[in-house]
């Protein structure tokens, strides 16, 4: 809103003719900006056991304040020195939760399933060392063994810069340094090359690829991820990033466009070799960032806050003097 106001004067001078007169101070009182209303779903099923101070925190935006008080959970006691030790490793989010097979939602989850526990039978450094238990994955047993889950929910198009975004993944990955991604998002007539290319070059690191039309597998992957990443060049708002983040996703936004009116400046990056720099940092020690808590506030995007703004200018009689 800024923007159009501050820039009205420079655009009247552009007309040749009739210019009024101090027509930002006349249009600047009727202005307002009402986020576009998120309804947040019911994504307490697909939440590991870490994120779950985050889900206490989020159920509020859904109205459930009931649902948020019978879950009242105790901060795990290694909360506030994980905090010290994320401000130490430069600001770091949320795992894989590897639940039983059978309970999982689709053939795609199976698939997540099995990745994630040949992941963990591979990582022992130490011959005869006891491997993991998959079914301690969602107790967040061994955070700092299992790899950082990246994700990347966004329209498989030139504007959302995906070449930057895969350009720092093989960055990471040149670096041996382990990582799990999802690259989700539609796609449509045009697919840029990038993908296919790096798809294959990713290799075993990728979980999942491609759209998915079922909302709960959807809503299931960004529960089980740890980051979700932006390299957008056009964004208005940001439906994805903030699904995301209610599914205690830590975001990593351009310092551009709509993001810093959204998202603290934790969560923001000014250039590609930052979010490098940031990602490295997550990949060596996947277990802090899933111990963090999003420091900002997700309620002036809920349907639960915004619904009465909507119904309230929608059905106001309009005013003489516009």
């Amino acid at each position: 809103m800024q923007s159009f106001l501050t820039s009205i004067g420079r655009f009247m001078k552009l007309i040749p003719d009739h210019r009024p007169k101090d027509l930002e101070s006349i249009i600047r009182p009727k202005c307002q900006v009402i986020y576009f209303p998120i309804r947040f779903p019911d994504v307490s099923r697909f939440m590991p056991k870490h994120k779950m101070a985050h889900l206490q925190k989020m159920l509020s935006l859904r109205g459930d304040s009931s649902a948020a008080s019978s879950m009242a959970l105790p901060l795990p006691p290694e909360q506030g020195s994980s905090e010290n030790m994320l401000d130490n490793v430069e600001s770091q989010s949320g795992p894989c939760d590897a639940a039983q097979p059978e309970n999982l939602g689709s053939s795609l989850m199976k698939e997540s399933y099995l990745k994630m526990r040949d992941s963990l039978d591979n990582s022992s450094s130490h011959p005869g060392e006891k491997k993991q238990n998959p079914n301690d994955i969602s107790s967040g047993a061994d955070d700092q063994q299992r790899p950082l889950h990246i994700v990347w929910p966004h329209r498989w198009e030139h504007d959302k810069d995906p070449e930057s975004f895969f350009k720092v993944l093989m960055h990471l990955k040149d670096l041996g340094l382990d990582f799990h991604v999802s690259v989700l998002g539609e796609t449509f007539t045009d697919v840029p090359d990038i993908f296919s290319e790096s798809k294959k070059a990713l290799g075993s690191s990728v979980l999942h690829w491609g759209y998915l039309t079922s909302k709960d597998d959807y809503f299931h992957v960004l529960c089980l991820a740890d980051v979700v990443i932006s390299t957008a060049k056009h964004e208005f708002f940001g439906v994805a990033m903030l699904e995301a983040v209610y599914c205690g996703c830590y975001p990593l936004c351009p310092k551009d466009l709509v993001y810093p009116e959204i998202f603290p400046a934790e969560y923001l990056y000014s250039t590609p070799e930052q979010l490098s720099k940031r990602l490295q940092n997550f990949c060596k020690r996947p277990d802090i960032i899933r111990k963090h808590l999003y420091k900002g506030d997700m309620n002036p995007f809920s349907w639960a806050a915004l619904h009465g703004k909507f119904r309230s200018l929608l059905t106001t009689e309009p005013r003489e003097d516009l």
